[in-house]
């Protein structure tokens, strides 16, 4: 449900002490359009608020969610393919989501539903601010709990949370919650150990917990005000990530082409890094991007960066420069295995030229690193050239690599 949150705020009063219904996929496998988590608000009036699935079976939800209200029992709904009947709701993509559609019954005050006053909750947050949603499935009360500091969860500090669970269960959603994920966790029973079937639908309407969190965004460090770097932090907002651009010259710096960055920052790479890391500003999800190409910076950059626990490293330059810098490195006593870990050159083999296509070819990397996705080839695993002109134009091109890469 947190993907409603940019929406929620005109919808809620609307709502008022009327009944709706939350239809939320709980399961999903194959193709499908949209993840765990995916909400719907239907109004008693029939104005739908979001999507789950791009089309496919939203009328059949609909339907749905209008039986549940009419007698206020929770749904659970399996929608996938189905060759045998054309006109059945079904994804035509071939996957599968299994829905569950809770009624919230019309009232206010003291009695109010818990999902109503979680909406409510939800619907004074910024979409970018970290909050967690676990919601007890299968029962008619739907309890609902809203964290604002997923991240430091302790399930002690959380009476109302605690006595929803027990056992394994517990440590499943204390930990889901804590990395900012969503799926659902069913509920061991007095001295037993979870089931062992976390994601998968109650299609039986046994209880069980939905986990729905949301950390701040990562952080992408942008190193270099030059045209790839003016290219890269528009590309990384796309993706999510707070995007900081630094470099030690005022001049390059405060050009209005970075204005889309969330932060600008004139300092020496390394030292800003080395002071983000120390007030704890880094974590295991924050990317360096180092397009400095200039050892002055890259060096010492890199060498800050290689020592700590991110995400991903990457660093623009040809594979002379990368060689070199590698040299520089080891000479400086950082370990083989650390700098086996910098992607360099930077970006997936696309074949890009443009500052713009680069950006597209980094970004591309980054979707692939965070994924392990194995079909995609970093630059740093291939060998030869990096560009690769089309024929008519390299007829009187210097075939050595272009100087981004």
């Amino acid at each position: 449900m947190l993907d409603l949150i940019p929406s929620l705020g005109p919808w809620v009063p609307r709502l008022a002490g009327g009944e709706f219904a939350v239809a939320t996929i709980v399961a999903a496998s194959g193709s499908v359009p949209r993840p765990v988590g995916t909400s719907m608000l239907v109004a008693a009036s029939g104005a739908v608020l979001g999507s789950l699935s791009g089309g496919c079976v939203e009328g059949a939800v609909v339907a749905l969610a209008k039986e549940a209200m009419n007698d206020g029992v929770p749904r659970h709904e399996t929608f996938g393919f189905s060759s045998a009947d054309a006109f059945a709701a079904g994804l035509t993509c071939g996957g599968e989501l299994a829905i569950h559609i809770q009624p919230v019954p019309a009232g206010t005050g003291a009695a109010e539903h818990p999902l109503r006053a979680a909406l409510k909750e939800l619907a004074q947050l910024s979409p970018d601010q970290p909050v967690a949603l676990v919601r007890l499935l299968g029962s008619p009360g739907g309890a609902a709990v809203v964290l604002s500091d997923p991240a430091a969860l302790r399930l002690a500090t959380h009476p109302e949370l605690a006595s929803l669970l027990q056992g394994e269960s517990a440590l499943q959603v204390e930990a889901m919650v804590r990395r900012g994920g969503a799926g659902l966790v069913p509920l061991a029973r007095q001295g037993e150990c979870a089931p062992d079937r976390t994601g998968q639908a109650q299609l039986s309407g046994e209880p069980a917990v939905l986990v729905e969190s949301r950390l701040a965004p990562p952080r992408m460090l942008v190193f270099g005000a030059n045209d790839f770097g003016a290219a890269l932090v528009p590309a990384a907002k796309l993706l999510g990530y707070h995007v900081t651009l630094v470099d030690a010259r005022p001049a390059f710096a405060s050009q209005p082409r970075f204005a889309a960055a969330d932060q600008v920052v004139t300092d020496w790479p390394h030292r800003y890094l080395a002071a983000e890391a120390a007030a704890g500003r880094t974590d295991s999800r924050t990317v360096a991007a180092v397009l400095t190409h200039d050892p002055k910076f890259d060096i010492p950059l890199l060498e800050t960066a290689l020592a700590l626990d991110l995400a991903y490293v990457g660093a623009m330059g040809s594979r002379r420069s990368h060689l070199q810098r590698v040299d520089e490195l080891l000479n400086a006593g950082v370990p083989p295995e650390r700098i086996a870990q910098l992607h360099s050159p930077i970006g997936l083999d696309l074949g890009a030229v443009t500052p713009a296509e680069v950006a597209v070819s980094v970004t591309a990397e980054l979707i692939a690193a965070r994924n392990r996705a194995a079909t995609c080839v970093p630059l740093r695993d291939t060998s030869g050239a990096i560009h690769h002109p089309a024929a008519p134009a390299a007829a009187n091109l210097n075939t050595q690599e272009i100087a981004w890469t």
